[in-house]
This record gives C-alpha cells, structure tokens and sequence, in this order.
C-alpha cells in the first residue's frame, strides 16, 4: 500500500487515526500492531511472515540477552541475535548475487535463488530489530516482556518500508505513554501534505523525463540531455525519498509518536561529509552507531579511521542493494571522505561555492550508479556526460514542456530553507496568518489529489532497497 494512494488516503488512513484517537493506550499499541502487519501484508501478501518471524525472533532473544547470567552467555546470545537477523537479509537480498559473482555459482543452480522474491522494508525492520539487541545488550533499553510493544516498535507501518530507521529508545517513551494533542495533529498532517506534495507534484514530474533519458540508448545520447537526466534524477531521489520521510514523520505525529528528522537540505553542504549529516540521516547515524564506533571510530589513528571509513562506506553502498553499482557508489563516496578528513585545511579554504559546487558535482555524478543497472550502463551514461556531442537522440526531449521547467525550477528554489523562510515573513500578523497557513495547505493538498486522479502508481525510489 503506498502513502499516496487512494487506498490508503481515503480508506485505511482515517479509519486508523479516527479509531486510534479515542482508544486507550494498551488498546492503542494492540490495533497500531495489528493495522500495521495488514497495511504489510496488503503490499507483500505472504512475506508479512518474515516479518512477524523478525518480530518473535528479537523478541525471544532480547529477553534471553537481558537475562543472561554473565557475560560469554550474554555475548552468544548476542551473537546468535544479530546472526539470525542478518541470515534473513542475506538470503532474501544478497543470496543471488553472492551465488552470481563468486566461484559458488559452480556449485548453486540458479532455481536455487532466481525466484526469491525481496519483501519490501526488509533493510529497514531488519536494522531497527538489529539495534534493539545491541542495546539490550549494552543495556541502553531495558528488553520489554511486551511482545505487542516490540510488534509495534517494528513494523509500525508510517517507516516500516522506508524508514527513517528509529531505535527503540526513541519510541519507548510513546509505546508507554503518549498523549495525542490536537497542534500534534495539525501540525503532523501539514508534514504529510508537504510529503505528499514531494512525491507528487515534483518528484513523479522529474520522473517522467528523468526515465525518458535514463531509459535511452547512452551511446547515442546528447551530452546535454545527458546532464538534464542527471539533474532530474539528483532533484527526484532527494524530494522521491525525503517526500516519504516527511510523510512518516508527520503520520507518526498524528499518531502521537515523535520520531526524529531524516533529511536536512542536504544539497546545500559544503561538503560530502556534511552531506551526510543532512541526507538520510536515521541510516549514517546507525552506521556511525553501531558500526564506526565499534570499529574503533577515530580513536585509533589515521590509518584506521580511514579503513573504518571505507568499511562503513561499502557496506552502506551494500545495505542499498546487492549490485557492483552500490558498491562502487559507497566507495566512491567513503573514498572522498577520506580525503576530506586527510586534507581539510584544502577544502577549506575554498571559497563556499566552490565547496558547494564541489559537493553538488561528486553527489549527482554517483546517482548515476543508482540509477543504471550496471557498471558499463553507468560508464555509457558518465561517457555521454563528457562526450560533448549534439548530434545523438533527442527524442526523450518530447518530455520536456514548460510545466518540466516550472518543476526543475521550483524543485531547485525549494532545495534551500525556502519555505521556512517563507513562512517567516508570513508571520508579520497573527491574526491572518493562521487562515493563510492552513488555506495554502488546503490547496497543496487538493492540488495533490488532483495530480493523483491523472497519474500512473509510481512507487517510491527506495522501495527497493
């Protein structure tokens, strides 16, 4: 079921915040629990198995780790945890491809693998029941004997398929005590409408001539259509993939949950690592957490804070798929951050647009990794980039209109702080702003039901990861 359907805006969303405004508290975490494995199983039929396995499984062993009589026990304990997590996401999304690109493809027929099916959200409620072990064992949360509270801190259905990524300390408070406010309420559903508004009214937009290019023959594409499909696709993976965030945060708030930010205008950093302190940041903050620092961080010297970075990176490249694409990607990108950590008085003393431009130009160039399907698709596309040749196909330029510039225009402004800044000069008075406020919202939201009667179903980007 996706965020911007029919479905799921006029039938099964105020059903849910309807019942759930009036229910007590145990009655409230029971019928989230119960909505949530449904909207899973209305998406991914079978597979919501593998979720509730996911949810028995960490379950069981949070409260066997927590009761472990000393350290060794708690340790495997632990161990076979974290094993039975990640033996879940190695078959279902790493399983063909290890086969594929190993020596084990002599020994492995492909029906072995080729009709496993990868169930949606399964890095993302993999990771949260991955985190809620650890910190049971590094006694951060205590493990709950609430097996619905559990249930709930797993698949609840706003971040189930595309996170953020929360930690159960995070959620803990709400699952024992949450008080839904009407300004909660209001100000929840204004997030989700400027979620929506992402998805719909840019993103989708983008990707109508974003697929027309990306989809084209890159040996004979025109270098500056080349650079307009890198353009729409930098735009739309941003407002595709932060639309959904702002979707979730705002349905967990009408909820009565607070979960934290997922992106932080991350295009205009000064740099790739400030960059990813604003762009996913649910995902590098469990990787810094849970990964870095256990590697050792930056406390043990150059040499192995610059490894740690580069493990860090290419299992990040990973988390998002099983392709040599990712892999390259998050490489790339751990590479230079090596680089900005080894050489930072060169950056800065850059003047900021270059800085700016440096960022924008290392980001965009590696979305083409994720957006082709393989290495030398993505060498094809970089070529036609570089190519400087006019003579090639154009037809993917029939996609192009002015509501195409209107939308690259408005998704560029729109990178910035242009809406709180807005919103600022709004407020000169009291008295009309709130009618103003809540009738723009009004609008937005009508403008995207409208965009929604007329379009294709367009899944979100991350879906697949």
């Amino acid at each position: 079921m996706v965020f911007s359907s029919f479905l799921f805006l006029f039938i099964f969303l105020p059903i849910v915040v309807v019942i759930n405004r009036y229910l007590p508290l145990k009655l409230s975490n029971l019928f989230l629990f119960i909505v949530s494995l449904f909207f899973y199983y209305v998406g991914e039929g079978i597979l919501v198995c593998l979720l509730t396995g996911s949810i028995l499984w960490n379950y069981i062993f949070g409260l066997t780790i927590s009761g472990a009589t000393n350290n060794a026990l708690t340790k495997t304990y632990l161990l076979i945890g974290v094993f039975g997590n990640l033996a879940l996401l190695l078959y279902y999304k790493y399983f063909g491809f290890l086969v594929e690109s190993t020596f084990l493809k002599k020994w492995i027929a492909t029906s072995a693998y080729s009709d496993i099916i990868l169930p949606i959200g399964i890095s993302f409620f993999t990771f949260q029941g991955l985190s809620y072990l650890v910190d049971v064992y590094r006694k951060v949360v205590p493990a709950t004997a609430d097996p619905i509270k559990l249930g709930l801190f797993i698949s609840f259905f706003p971040q189930l398929v595309a996170g953020p990524i929360v930690k159960y300390k995070e959620l803990a408070s709400y699952l024992s005590d949450r008080n839904i406010t009407t300004p909660d309420m209001v100000t929840g559903s204004q997030k989700f409408i400027r979620g929506l508004a992402k998805k719909v009214l840019i993103a989708d937009n983008l990707a109508i001539l974003s697929d027309a290019i990306f989809i084209s023959e890159y040996s004979s594409l025109p270098t500056e259509l080349a650079w307009l499909g890198i353009l729409c696709y930098t735009l739309q993976i941003y407002y595709d993939f932060s639309g959904y965030s702002d979707m979730a945060i705002g349905l967990c708030l009408v909820l009565g949950f607070k979960i934290p930010e997922n992106f932080n205008h991350p295009y205009i950093a000064q740099s790739l690592r400030d960059f990813w302190r604003r762009w996913h940041i649910s995902l590098s903050t469990w990787f810094r957490d849970y990964l870095y620092f256990p590697l050792g961080g930056n406390r043990k010297g150059s040499g192995r804070t610059y490894l740690n970075l580069l493990i860090v990176f290419l299992l990040t490249g990973l988390w998002h798929g099983a392709n040599f694409n990712f892999i390259l990607w998050g490489l790339i990108h751990g590479g230079f951050m090596i680089l900005e950590r080894k050489f930072p008085a060169m950056l800065a003393s850059m003047p900021r647009i270059i800085r700016h431009l440096y960022l924008l130009i290392v980001v965009s160039f590696t979305w083409v990794l994720f957006r082709t399907t393989s290495l030398s698709a993505a060498s094809a596309y970089l070529l036609a980039l570089a190519s400087f040749d006019n003579s090639g196909d154009w037809l993917p330029l029939l996609q192009f209109n002015y509501l195409s510039i209107f939308i690259i225009s408005v998704a560029i402004i729109l990178i910035f702080p242009t809406r709180l800044k807005i919103t600022e000069l709004l407020s000169f008075n009291t008295k009309t702003n709130p009618l103003v406020h809540h009738a723009a919202y009004l609008g937005l939201a009508m403008l995207c039901i409208m965009e929604i009667t007329v379009s294709d179903y367009s899944p979100f980007i991350y879906f697949k990861f």
